[in-house]
Protein backbone atom coordinates (compact mmCIF):
# COMPACT_ATOMS: atom_id res chain seq x y z
CA UNK A 1 0.00 0.00 0.00
CA UNK A 2 1.76 3.12 -0.99
CA UNK A 3 -0.59 5.49 1.41
CA UNK A 4 -2.44 8.13 1.61
CA UNK A 5 -2.01 11.46 -0.31
CA UNK A 6 -3.91 14.43 -1.36
CA UNK A 7 -5.30 14.96 -4.83
CA UNK A 8 -3.53 17.05 -7.46
CA UNK A 9 -5.78 19.88 -8.65
CA UNK A 10 -4.40 19.90 -12.23
CA UNK A 11 -4.54 16.11 -12.90
CA UNK A 12 -7.56 15.21 -14.19
CA UNK A 13 -6.61 11.66 -14.39
CA UNK A 14 -7.02 11.76 -10.53
CA UNK A 15 -10.50 13.11 -10.97
CA UNK A 16 -11.58 10.49 -13.91
CA UNK A 17 -10.22 7.98 -11.16
CA UNK A 18 -12.02 9.40 -8.65
CA UNK A 19 -15.37 9.42 -10.67
CA UNK A 20 -14.98 5.69 -11.65
CA UNK A 21 -14.39 4.23 -8.02
CA UNK A 22 -17.72 6.75 -6.90
CA UNK A 23 -19.65 4.94 -9.70
CA UNK A 24 -18.37 1.29 -9.11
CA UNK A 25 -18.71 1.58 -5.71
CA UNK A 26 -21.64 4.06 -4.99
CA UNK A 27 -25.19 4.68 -6.00
CA UNK A 28 -25.43 8.16 -5.59
CA UNK A 29 -23.04 9.52 -8.44
CA UNK A 30 -21.79 13.23 -9.33
CA UNK A 31 -21.18 15.43 -12.07
CA UNK A 32 -17.87 15.90 -12.73
CA UNK A 33 -18.09 19.70 -12.08
CA UNK A 34 -18.85 18.86 -8.77
CA UNK A 35 -15.60 16.63 -8.08
CA UNK A 36 -13.61 19.65 -9.56
CA UNK A 37 -15.36 22.44 -7.62
CA UNK A 38 -14.87 20.39 -4.58
CA UNK A 39 -11.37 19.48 -5.02
CA UNK A 40 -10.67 23.06 -6.08
CA UNK A 41 -12.28 24.81 -3.25
CA UNK A 42 -11.20 22.80 -0.30
CA UNK A 43 -8.23 21.06 -1.62
CA UNK A 44 -7.24 20.45 2.17
CA UNK A 45 -10.10 18.34 2.88
CA UNK A 46 -10.30 15.81 0.03
CA UNK A 47 -7.82 12.59 0.19
CA UNK A 48 -6.89 9.60 -2.00
CA UNK A 49 -6.05 6.43 -0.85
CA UNK A 50 -3.44 4.51 -3.31
CA UNK A 51 -2.30 0.82 -3.65
CA UNK A 52 1.61 -0.04 -4.18
CA UNK A 53 1.03 0.37 -8.15
CA UNK A 54 -0.29 3.88 -7.43
CA UNK A 55 -3.87 2.60 -8.63
CA UNK A 56 -6.60 4.98 -6.46
CA UNK A 57 -8.28 2.31 -4.39
CA UNK A 58 -10.44 4.49 -2.02
CA UNK A 59 -11.13 8.48 -1.43
CA UNK A 60 -12.74 10.91 1.03
CA UNK A 61 -14.22 13.90 -0.68
CA UNK A 62 -15.40 16.73 1.61
CA UNK A 63 -16.23 20.61 2.15
CA UNK A 64 -16.60 22.92 4.47
CA UNK A 65 -20.16 24.79 4.89
CA UNK A 66 -19.65 28.94 4.65
CA UNK A 67 -20.91 31.05 7.24
CA UNK A 68 -24.08 31.97 5.56
CA UNK A 69 -24.77 27.73 5.09
CA UNK A 70 -23.69 27.34 9.02
CA UNK A 71 -26.12 29.60 10.59
CA UNK A 72 -29.07 28.17 8.48
CA UNK A 73 -27.63 24.78 10.41
CA UNK A 74 -26.86 26.14 14.02
CA UNK A 75 -24.71 28.87 13.63
CA UNK A 76 -21.03 26.65 14.09
CA UNK A 77 -18.16 26.61 11.21
CA UNK A 78 -18.66 22.74 10.54
CA UNK A 79 -17.32 20.38 7.75
CA UNK A 80 -19.52 17.67 5.53
CA UNK A 81 -18.33 14.19 4.06
CA UNK A 82 -20.03 14.52 0.56
CA UNK A 83 -18.50 10.66 -0.25
CA UNK A 84 -16.02 8.14 1.18
CA UNK A 85 -14.96 4.97 -0.90
CA UNK A 86 -12.68 2.37 -0.40
CA UNK A 87 -12.79 -0.23 -3.38
CA UNK A 88 -13.99 -3.84 -2.08
CA UNK A 89 -10.92 -5.77 -2.14
CA UNK A 90 -9.26 -3.22 -0.17
CA UNK A 91 -12.07 -3.15 2.70
CA UNK A 92 -11.36 -4.12 6.22
CA UNK A 93 -7.74 -2.01 6.48
CA UNK A 94 -8.48 0.65 7.83
CA UNK A 95 -8.63 2.74 4.78
CA UNK A 96 -12.07 4.16 5.43
CA UNK A 97 -11.26 5.37 8.82
CA UNK A 98 -7.69 7.00 8.07
CA UNK A 99 -9.20 8.94 5.01
CA UNK A 100 -11.75 9.52 7.41
CA UNK A 101 -8.90 11.27 10.14
CA UNK A 102 -6.89 13.15 7.78
CA UNK A 103 -10.32 15.24 6.36
CA UNK A 104 -11.34 15.53 9.85
CA UNK A 105 -8.23 16.91 11.43
CA UNK A 106 -8.00 19.20 7.88
CA UNK A 107 -11.44 20.92 9.01
CA UNK A 108 -10.25 21.39 12.46
CA UNK A 109 -6.86 23.21 11.95
CA UNK A 110 -7.47 24.34 8.45
CA UNK A 111 -10.76 25.77 9.05
CA UNK A 112 -11.40 25.71 12.66
CA UNK A 113 -14.68 23.11 12.07
CA UNK A 114 -16.60 22.89 15.39
CA UNK A 115 -17.94 19.65 14.28
CA UNK A 116 -18.30 17.83 11.06
CA UNK A 117 -21.50 16.05 9.20
CA UNK A 118 -22.53 13.35 6.77
CA UNK A 119 -25.61 11.74 5.67
CA UNK A 120 -25.61 7.70 5.72
CA UNK A 121 -27.86 5.51 3.95
CA UNK A 122 -30.32 3.54 7.36
CA UNK A 123 -29.56 0.40 5.64
CA UNK A 124 -26.36 0.75 5.26
CA UNK A 125 -24.90 -0.90 8.45
CA UNK A 126 -21.69 -1.06 7.83
CA UNK A 127 -20.66 2.52 7.27
CA UNK A 128 -23.04 2.91 10.41
CA UNK A 129 -20.98 1.04 12.42
CA UNK A 130 -17.54 2.77 11.72
CA UNK A 131 -18.87 6.03 11.96
CA UNK A 132 -20.41 5.54 15.59
CA UNK A 133 -18.46 2.92 16.85
CA UNK A 134 -14.98 3.11 14.91
CA UNK A 135 -14.93 7.25 14.40
CA UNK A 136 -17.64 8.48 17.80
CA UNK A 137 -20.39 9.93 15.21
CA UNK A 138 -24.01 10.08 16.81
CA UNK A 139 -26.74 10.44 14.81
CA UNK A 140 -28.52 13.83 14.78
CA UNK A 141 -31.48 13.01 12.66
CA UNK A 142 -33.21 11.38 9.96
CA UNK A 143 -33.71 12.93 6.19
CA UNK A 144 -36.76 11.35 5.02
CA UNK A 145 -36.24 10.14 1.26
CA UNK A 146 -33.01 11.76 1.23
CA UNK A 147 -32.02 9.66 -1.61
CA UNK A 148 -32.77 9.33 -4.91
CA UNK A 149 -34.17 5.93 -4.77
CA UNK A 150 -36.48 7.08 -1.32
CA UNK A 151 -34.59 5.53 1.17
CA UNK A 152 -33.89 7.82 4.14
CA UNK A 153 -30.48 9.27 5.90
CA UNK A 154 -29.10 9.51 9.18
CA UNK A 155 -27.13 12.84 9.13
CA UNK A 156 -24.45 12.03 11.62
CA UNK A 157 -22.22 14.77 13.26
CA UNK A 158 -18.85 14.49 15.30
CA UNK A 159 -17.85 17.11 17.56
CA UNK A 160 -14.14 17.63 16.26
CA UNK A 161 -11.22 18.18 18.51
CA UNK A 162 -7.69 18.19 17.50
CA UNK A 163 -6.78 14.94 16.81
CA UNK A 164 -2.83 14.88 16.27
Amino acid sequence: MQGISLPSRSSDETLILLKAGNLVNLPENYLMKFWMYHIMTWPQLSFVAENDKGHIVGYVLAKMYDEEESEEKGGDIHGHVNSISVLRSYRRLGLAKRLMMLSQDAMYSVYKAKYVSLHVRKSNLAAIGLYRDTLGFEVAEVEKKYYGDGEDAYVMKLVLKNQS
